[in-house]
């Protein structure tokens, strides 16, 4: 695993900050990747690193610095137990308004990294992290041009945060996955979500998997490898289409 760890400096504080990159040695186009509601684990920095072989400088940074240490965390171990009683306490130091803040310190560090590739950086979130990269596409649309959310949750409510609510800002080509089991983000949610899209002529492709919320976290019990080998395939693709410079 090639990571390397540091801190960037936010409004709030310092932001702990890990990168991947590709073990071939050679940069890539940068994504930032938004963890679930467990956190920094061996999990997350695996799906990063494999995110970064794929030609990418992944930067993976730790939201939940304004709450201090923590964890890590066993995803079984939590959902088997008092989950809120673990997690809330982490959930309640950040939302998309405040991620997406993070990210304005996350992009000037990237701005001052030599082997950063291509005009645009992409956004990739999973869990409630999916809010936060469409949040973040839309906070900073001349910066980043593609943004991922797999089984995101919460992405058309009522918070002054919600997703939807920044999609006539967004330049960012959206990907969104969808899990059919899954009380984040339900049917009507989705609808709500994608006629928000519709009306802002965001270009995005919409699919729903036939797997529960949290299927592409190799920690979670739910857990689908197929639907989670389907995921990366269409990820890759996607960023490589959308992020990759052309030749």
């Amino acid at each position: 695993m090639t990571e390397e760890q540091l801190t960037v400096r936010t409004k709030d504080g310092d932001c702990p900050l890990f990168i991947y990159t590709p073990t071939s040695g050679h940069g890539g186009p940068a994504v930032i990747f938004y963890f679930d509601a467990g956190g920094i684990r061996p999990a997350v920095a695996d799906m990063a690193q494999k995110l970064a072989d794929a030609g990418y400088v992944v930067l993976l940074p730790d939201l939940f610095y304004r709450h201090g240490p923590y964890g890590p965390f066993d995803p079984v171990e939590v959902l088997a137990g008092d989950m809120m009683a673990i997690l809330g306490p982490l959930l309640m130091t950040t939302n998309n308004a405040k991620a997406a803040e993070d990210t304005g310190a996350i992009l000037d560090y990237l701005s001052r990294r030599s082997d950063i590739r291509g005009d645009k950086v992409g956004t990739v979130g999973f869990c409630f992290g999916g809010g936060m990269a469409i949040t973040a596409a839309g906070t900073y649309p001349d910066q980043i041009g593609a943004a991922a959310s797999f089984h995101g949750s919460s992405l058309a409510s009522d918070a002054p945060d919600s997703p939807h609510l920044y999609t006539s800002k967004l330049k960012a080509e959206l990907y969104i996955a969808a899990a059919t089991n899954d009380e984040h983000y339900p049917a009507e949610m989705a609808k709500n979500f994608e006629a928000a899209l519709e009306q802002a002529g965001v270009t995005y492709t919409a699919e729903t998997y036939p797997a529960a919320h949290g299927w592409m976290k190799p920690d979670f019990p739910v857990y689908d490898a197929t639907s989670a080998e389907r995921g990366w395939k269409e990820m890759i693709g996607f960023f490589d289409r959308t992020l990759k410079p052309a030749g």
